[in-house]
């Protein structure tokens, strides 16, 4: 029966089918690692690196703790980053990234428009 599994000692191979997944529902790049081995780097549907590890994923792992960031290097330099450990029975056995749109996106200012839009709308009838 096949199954995944991911432990502290995945690699590419283990990571791979869980980062493409992701990948495909939210059409956005995903990096994953494990603890003990690098991992892979996932854009438009395709394994780019089976050999990936980057800045924040590092971090995450030692500190188990969500990031939220802008690298300042590595594959995403300069791109907003979220990336969260993956935890079994109260363990870090891994981590995951994926880039952050809402990074890039000036929220006040599209709220803002939409509120006005929603004004425009509501007078106009």
């Amino acid at each position: 029966m096949p199954q995944l599994v991911v432990s502290e000692g995945s690699g590419a191979s283990d990571l791979a089918p869980l980062a493409l997944a992701f990948n495909q529902i939210i059409s956005l790049p995903v990096t994953m690692r494990s603890q003990d081995s690098p991992g892979v780097r996932v854009e438009k549907g395709s394994v780019l690196d089976e050999h990936y590890t980057g800045p924040v994923l590092e971090e995450v792992l030692r500190s188990g703790k969500l990031v939220r960031t802008i690298p300042d290097r590595g594959a995403y330099k300069g791109v907003p980053v979220s990336v969260a450990p993956i935890t079994a029975d109260g363990k870090i056995v891994a981590a995951m990234g994926v880039v952050d749109l809402t990074g890039t996106v000036d929220l006040p200012e599209v709220f803002g428009a939409y509120a006005d839009i929603l004004r425009q709308v509501k007078e106009s009838r």
